[in-house]
């Protein structure tokens, strides 16, 4: 019988959701993953498949899985994980396929309405008595008719690109890895470089792995490219934005405004510059988490362990 641990943060109604779509023959154990090493250690010994969120595990723990035949992420990210450490012992890493990806096109459509549409602010004024302190009609706007560009066309991008359409935008993307023709056009998006996706759009919205090539992937060259009412979404990863520069911009009004659902440190200093901009909007990195999603992560997680028990190759994965 295959020996699935569990290392997690999630809270014991979360993990029992998942753990319906168990295959009647897997073992699950479920473990808090602030055990002490040397308990995961012990665990790691005798496990078949790897169970993570968050995405993170020691290097001595992996040096101990000598039967793992899968790490499989409960996230999307895998920035955290030693990609190199698991590829030199051989044991594959999937995230989540996409599960998630719905959650956070959605929250990025939902990040530039607020944006747009100075949600925050007009929620204040209804409460204080100045229902209308704020001139909507001069100060908030439409996504019909923008142009908006998707900085990563994966799954979320690609979902995200189709959110922007019903709402009327012209989408530009641009992605080191160029989508098919007949995918462009089944989601009505154009090819662009990066350079050129950032001096026409009036939405840019990032949704790209974290890696060598994508860190500081935004940075002061670059936000220099963007026009001065233009909107910056970050739903992917923190350092992809050079926060420095951002910070700079913003404060400049070299672009109009950021709605970011990471920062380069999470939680962030209190001091953060980046906090104290009334032209920024924050949430605490929760776009992909939604009570629905976990249904769908936990149905793919099991699928997937249990394709490869049975001697097919994982979906998902981002190392081998």
């Amino acid at each position: 019988m295959p020996k699935v641990i569990f290392l997690t943060s999630l809270v014991s109604e979360i993990t029992a959701s998942f753990n319906q779509y168990t295959p009647a023959d897997f073992v699950v154990e479920v473990h808090a993953n602030t055990l002490p090493e040397e308990k995961i250690i012990s665990l790691m010994e005798e496990a078949d498949f790897l169970i993570l969120f968050p995405s993170q595990i020691s290097d001595k723990a992996l040096k101990a899985a000598k039967k793992l035949k899968l790490i499989q992420l409960v996230s999307a990210g895998f920035d955290k994980m030693n990609v190199e450490l698991c590829r030199e012992l051989g044991i594959p890493i999937a995230n989540n396929g996409g599960a998630n990806s719905i959650d956070v096109a959605e929250h990025t459509l939902a990040l530039i309405l607020a944006f747009y549409r100075r949600f925050l602010e007009m929620d204040h004024n209804a409460r204080t008595d100045r229902w209308r302190a704020i001139d909507s009609g001069m100060t908030t706007y439409t996504i019909h008719g923008k142009t908006a560009g998707v900085v990563g066309l994966g799954q979320i991008g690609q979902k995200t690109a189709r959110l922007l359409n019903a709402f009327g935008a012209n989408v530009l993307y641009y992605d080191a890895f160029p989508q098919p023709e007949a995918v462009e056009k089944e989601l009505n998006v154009t090819r662009s470089s990066l350079e050129a996706l950032l001096e026409q759009s009036d939405i840019v919205t990032l949704h790209v792995p974290l890696n060598d090539d994508t860190q500081g992937l935004i940075g002061e060259t670059q936000l220099s490219l963007m026009k001065p009412a233009a909107l910056l979404i970050n739903t992917c990863r923190g350092p992809v934005i050079d926060e420095a520069a951002l910070t700079h911009a913003l404060r400049k009004g070299e672009i109009a405004g950021a709605a970011l659902d990471v920062l380069t440190q999470e939680p962030p200093d209190p001091d953060n510059p980046i906090l104290h901009l009334d032209n920024v909007i924050l949430t605490p990195h929760t776009a992909g988490v939604t009570f629905d999603t976990w249904a769908r992560r936990g149905e793919f997680i099991y699928q997937n362990l249990q394709r490869v028990w049975d001697g097919q190759p994982p979906l998902a994965v981002v190392s081998q």
